[in-house]
Formats: structure tokens, C-alpha cells, sequence
């Protein structure tokens, strides 16, 4: 299992971090995803068929894109 932990500056209420935590629990291999409001960070543990590619196009779909 891989785990990773995005910065996202969009995250700016609840309701940012309800849609995040669904979209990507959605995406076939994620295990588990917490994003936090207070740190605007999403935390990810994955196996495959999910990638990391994968979450961020996902993310950057929703309209949360990941800050590098």
C-alpha cells in the first residue's frame, strides 16, 4: 500500500472535504482518504490499479488541484 499527502489550497469548508473524501473513494484501489480542512492537505493510502497520476487528474477534475 502507498500513501500520499497532497497540499490543496482549495479546500475551504466542509463541503470541499465531503466531495474529495467521495470522489476519490470511488477511484478502484483507494483505500483510504482523509482531506483536512485546518491543513488543506488529502491524505491517500492506495494500492493498484489506483496511481498517484490518477488521484491528481481526479482532483484537479473536481476542482481541487494539488499545489506542487
Amino acid at each position: 500500500m502507498t500513501t500520499i499527502t497532497y497540499n490543496v489550497p482549495g479546500i475551504h469548508c466542509n463541503h470541499c472535504v465531503h466531495t474529495i473524501n467521495m470522489e476519490l473513494a470511488d477511484l478502484a484501489g483507494v483505500q483510504t482518504v482523509k482531506a483536512d480542512l485546518d491543513s488543506k492537505t488529502v491524505r491517500v493510502e492506495y494500492n493498484a490499479p489506483a496511481t498517484e497520476q490518477k488521484i491528481e487528474e481526479t482532483l484537479a477534475e473536481i476542482n481541487y488541484p494539488v499545489q506542487k
